[in-house]
């Protein structure tokens, strides 16, 4: 799996950040997209990042990681893991990558048990990819809350139970994840599982995701639209 870092400026704060290929769909997550960062070596490595000056960055990364910035620490695991500035060294990039994760930064936490759900650069192991993705989903990491929901829906590293599944899919699709609110649609649409059937509720969820380009979900808010509508006509005057 090939990572790379990507550098932003948010709100005259500079942070980097990650994309993994396949953990968004090709599209950037929603959620903890950056994790912001007041200190200026980490600044300057994110701009010498931007600049194309990878030694440099990553240099300035790990000195800023070896004081305990977990961005830092984050962005030289990354570099590591990709190769950039540096020859790969994948137990190297694991460690920092461990280490921002156990500073509890949300992201981290994600990556790593993203890492352990496929199976990339570790054995896969997708009770160890459960417990991290759940730390992640209760800072309210909407990539997690969305990982986690599917575990729970599939029985992948833990029990099967439809309902936590539910719980999780709803907040990834409160925090802005399209697939998520087009799954939560579907709860509503059908009901059980501890979900009481409500076709109004189920239509806002399926416009959400449709407005975010979900063609299914528009289809699906164009049948239930359809549907509520000859249930007014027939309702008693």
């Amino acid at each position: 799996m090939k990572c790379r870092v990507q550098a932003v400026v948010v709100q005259a704060v500079v942070a980097a950040a990650l994309l993994i290929s396949g953990v968004a769909s090709g599209a950037a997550y929603a959620q903890d997209r950056v994790a912001k960062s007041d200190d200026p070596q980490t600044q300057t490595a994110v701009a010498d990042y931007n600049a194309g000056n990878l030694g440099a960055a990553l240099a300035e990364f790990r000195k800023a990681a070896e004081r305990g910035s977990r961005l830092a620490e984050f962005n030289y695991a990354m570099m590591l893991l990709n190769g950039e500035g540096t020859p790969v060294n994948v137990d190297e990039g694991k460690k920092w990558l461990r280490k921002a994760a156990d500073a509890n930064m949300s992201h981290a936490q994600y990556v790593y048990g993203k890492m352990y759900d496929d199976g990339e650069f570790v054995g896969r192991d997708p009770v160890e990819a459960h417990r991290w993705f759940l730390k992640a989903a209760q800072q309210g990491h909407v990539q997690a809350e969305l990982a986690l929901a599917n575990q729970f829906l599939d029985g992948r590293g833990t029990e099967r139970d439809n309902k936590q599944a539910f719980v999780w899919y709803k907040k990834a699709a409160q925090g802005g994840d399209m697939t998520a609110q087009y799954v939560t649609g579907s709860f509503y649409e059908r009901g059980g599982d501890g979900v009481d059937k409500n076709l109004n509720v189920a239509r806002a969820y399926y416009a959400a995701a449709a407005a975010q380009g979900d063609p299914a979900a528009r289809l699906k808010y164009q049948q239930l639209s359809a549907q509520l509508r000859d249930q007014k006509e027939v309702e008693p005057q």
